[in-house]
């Protein structure tokens, strides 16, 4: 079994800001796959099972903060015993070069990110996977700019280029051994 989490901040207030970039990328993907709605649960999260390369997966939007990302992570690990090589989480980087640009980890530091802080402390390791996606340097103040909303071009961008790639190297690095 896999699973996937997309960061990002549910309420509709935050729906096209940059810090969003992984909800905006897991809507993509359901309208793209037709996977099934996601399903309310007494928890804070949304969940959606879908089969990817032949296996059971989970799909989780955390219904908290960013910053609190990491307590429906190990929650629902915990509850289906999913081994941490088949985890991965997609989320918003604004220290890569380039708008776009996305750059697969397997372990690293969380580079500052609080919701990789979360998940990091209540997995207690830093070793699982990431896609990071590029949401153009800070020109500003960091929070300013995670919360700034994108452009009508960045978002056209993003569904033509940028979200095809990212599913290709989710792909690719999810069904690594």
């Amino acid at each position: 079994m896999f699973l996937i989490v997309w960061l990002g901040n549910p309420w509709n207030e935050y729906r096209q800001t940059r810090h969003n970039v992984g909800f905006l990328f897991l809507d993509y993907l359901r309208e793209k796959l037709e996977f099934e709605d996601f399903k309310d649960s007494k928890f804070k999260w949304l969940i959606s099972e879908w089969t990817f390369a032949g296996e059971k997966t989970v799909l989780l939007k955390p219904l908290t903060y960013m910053n609190l990302s990491g307590e429906s992570v190990a929650t629902l690990m915990n509850f289906y015993k999913i081994p941490l090589e088949n985890f991965v989480v997609i989320y918003d980087d604004m220290d890569l070069e380039e708008f776009g640009k996305i750059r697969f980890r397997d372990k690293w530091q969380s580079g500052g990110h609080n919701g990789i802080k979360s998940i990091t402390k209540c997995l207690g390791t830093e070793e699982f996977k990431r896609i990071k996606i590029g949401i153009g340097k800070k020109q500003f103040d960091a929070a300013d700019r995670v919360l700034s909303k994108f452009s009508k071009e960045e978002l056209e961008n993003l569904i033509i280029n940028v979200f095809p790639e990212a599913f290709k190297v989710l792909e690719e690095n999810l069904t690594r051994t």
